[in-house]
This record gives C-alpha cells, sequence and structure tokens, in this order.
C-alpha cells in the first residue's frame, strides 16, 4: 500500500514540472507515532526547512528534533490548493542517551483559502548512534497555521 502511494504520488508530481508558491511561513502540529511542535520557514519561492521538535516516538521515547530541507511541486492536478514535496535531513533525539539519524521526507499537502495546512508524510529514518539501523516513524498528519 505505502509503495503505491508513493508511486502513484512520484507519478502526479513528476508529470507536474511547475514548482509550487510557498506561502511564507507556518506553524502547528504533526501526528505519527509521537506528537511534534512544527515549523515551516520558506526559503524561497519552492524551498522550505521544516523543523520539528518531538516527544514520545523516536528512538522509543525522549525529546527528538527533526529537520528537512524540503522541495515543494505544485500538485493542482488533482485540486487547486495540493502540493508535493520531498526534503532531506537530520534528526537528534536524547532518550537514555543522544541519538543521531539522517532522514528523507516524501509527502502531500493541501493549503485551504484560510491560513490553514494539512499534510500527510513518510520520514524514513537512517539511525547512525546508538546503533547502525534503518527505520521509520509511519505516517504523520501535520495540522499548521500559515502566516
Amino acid at each position: 500500500m505505502k509503495k503505491m502511494f508513493l508511486i502513484a504520488v512520484l507519478a502526479i508530481g513528476f508529470a507536474s514540472v511547475t514548482n509550487a508558491q510557498v506561502d511564507g511561513n507556518a506553524i502547528g502540529i504533526r501526528f505519527g507515532n509521537g506528537g511534534e511542535i512544527s515549523y515551516q520557514h520558506a526559503l524561497g519561492s519552492a524551498n522550505r526547512l521544516e523543523l520539528d521538535l518531538g516527544f514520545g516516538s523516536w528512538a522509543y521515547g525522549g525529546v527528538y528534533l527533526n529537520g528537512a530541507y524540503q522541495w515543494v511541486w505544485d500538485l493542482s492536478a488533482l485540486a487547486t490548493g495540493f502540493n508535493w514535496y520531498a526534503g532531506v535531513g537530520g534528526a537528534l533525539g536524547i532518550n537514555n542517551g543522544l541519538g543521531l539519524g539522517v532522514l528523507g521526507q516524501l509527502g502531500i499537502e493541501y493549503n485551504f483559502n484560510i491560513p490553514i495546512q494539512l499534510s500527510l508524510d513518510w520520514r524514513p529514518t537512517f539511525y547512525l548512534i546508538p546503533g547502525t539501523h534503518f527505520g521509520y516513524d509511519g505516517i504523520a498528519l501535520g495540522v499548521r497555521y500559515k502566516f
């Protein structure tokens, strides 16, 4: 199912060569295996930085900070307001010691006519410390206020 979702998003995204317009900054929450306070900062018309401070699930609990540089593309072929995005970044966590990882991110978002954004994304992570292993936090839902 996840592979089919990924293939569909990529196929539609590659068909659309127009970059999306990033609408400034956004702050909100992101729910996956744990809760995160999420902030997005525009770095241009089609790029942004996302920082997420989380509690709960990264490395099986604790507190963590994820940061991802994201590229955003227009997905208005579905409906006006849709974008898809991909990003890379890092993860730092504390839970009975320090944790460190490298992450990727792939998602879809909908921007309402009011300053609200909904997103659904997948963030696989390659953990380097405390032991090298691959994992992912599943699919997460984000709700953010745009400003």
